[in-house]
C-alpha cells in the first residue's frame, strides 16, 4: 500500500516535467496530435532553439541575465544581514527584541502581494522605479531567513561552546565569526537556498517596478512569451511564439534554481559533518 502511495506521487511529479522536456523537441503539431509522452526530435529542438533565440534579439538571454543579477546579488546582501541578525536575536538580550521577533514573524507569514504597493510607494519616493535596485533591495529583505536563523541559534548551537569563547578573551563578534559562523554552515545554506529560489521565481514585484522589457527578469519574460502565443492570446501580434518554444524557455528558466539546489545541498551536508562534535 505504502509503495503504490510513493509511485502514485511520483508519477504526480514526474510525468508533468517528462512531459515538458518532450515538448520542447516538438514542433506545434507533433505537441497537440502525438502522444504526450512520445519523444520530439533533435531537428525540432533545434528548430526551437533558433526562434526561442531569436525573439527580440536573444531576449531570453537577457532575461536570464538580469534574474542571475538581481537573485545572486539580493542573495549575498540577505546572507549579510540575515545570518547576524538571528545570532543577534537569538543570543543577545536587548530593549525591543521580542517587539522585533513578532513584527519579523507577522511580515514572514503575509502574502507577497500584499506588500507590492507599499514597496513600490517607498522606492519610487527614493525614486528608483527601473533601475536594478528597484528589485534587489526589496529581495535582500527576508524576513524568513532572519527567523529560520533564529531558530538554528536559538536550539541548535551549544551555548557552553560560547561561553567558553567568551571565558578566554573572545568578543561577542570574534565569536559569532570564529565559532558561531561556521557551525551555521547547514542553515546558511538553506536561507541561500530559499532565498534564491524566493527571488528567482518572484513575478510580480519586477512586473511593477520595471519598465523596460530589457530589465525584465525570466520570470516575467515567460510572461511576455505567453502573451505572444496565439493559442493562449488571440490579440498576439506578428511575432508569434509556439507552444514547444515556451516550454524550451521554461526549461532555461528551471535549469538555474535546479543547479543552485544541487549546490547548496552539497554544501548542507558538508557543514552538516562539519559542525559535528568528535567524541
Amino acid at each position: 500500500m505504502h509503495a503504490l502511495v510513493l509511485v502514485i506521487f511520483l508519477l504526480f511529479f514526474v510525468v508533468p516535467v517528462l512531459w515538458l522536456v518532450l515538448a520542447a523537441t516538438k514542433t506545434d503539431e507533433q505537441l497537440v496530435h502525438d502522444n504526450p509522452l512520445s519523444p520530439g526530435s533533435w531537428t525540432a529542438l533545434r528548430h526551437n532553439w533558433d526562434a526561442l533565440t531569436a525573439y527580440q534579439g536573444d531576449a531570453i538571454f537577457q532575461w536570464l541575465g538580469n534574474s542571475a543579477l538581481y537573485s545572486f546579488v539580493a542573495l549575498a546582501i540577505t546572507l549579510c544581514v540575515t545570518i547576524p541578525a538571528g545570532y543577534a536575536l537569538a543570543m543577545t538580550e536587548f530593549r525591543g527584541r521580542r517587539t522585533l521577533l513578532v513584527a519579523t514573524l507577522i511580515v514572514m507569514l503575509m502574502p507577497n502581494a500584499t506588500l507590492v504597493v507599499p514597496l513600490f510607494l517607498e522606492v519610487n519616493a527614493v525614486h528608483l522605479i527601473g533601475s536594478m535596485w528597484s528589485i534587489i533591495l526589496p529581495y535582500s529583505f527576508y524576513p524568513f531567513g532572519v527567523y529560520l536563523t533564529y531558530i538554528y541559534f536559538s536550539t541548535a548551537l551549544p551555548k557552553d561552546l560560547l561561553a567558553a569563547a567568551k571565558i578566554d578573551g573572545c568578543s561577542e563578534f570574534g565569536v559569532f565569526r570564529r565559532i558561531a559562523l561556521p557551525l551555521a554552515a547547514p542553515v546558511v545554506a538553506l536561507v541561500g537556498f530559499f532565498s534564491f529560489v524566493a527571488n528567482w521565481t518572484n513575478y510580480f514585484l519586477p512586473y511593477v517596478l520595471m519598465p523596460d522589457s530589457r530589465q525584465f527578469p525570466v520570470q516575467v519574460g515567460l510572461g511576455t512569451l505567453l502573451n505572444n502565443v496565439p493559442q493562449f492570446n488571440p490579440t498576439a501580434g506578428t511575432v508569434e511564439v509556439q507552444r514547444p518554444e515556451l516550454a524550451l524557455a521554461t526549461l532555461l528558466a528551471i535549469i538555474p534554481v535546479l543547479a543552485v539546489f544541487l549546490f547548496s545541498q552539497r554544501f548542507l551536508v558538508t557543514g552538516m559533518l562539519a559542525g559535528a562534535t568528535k567524541e
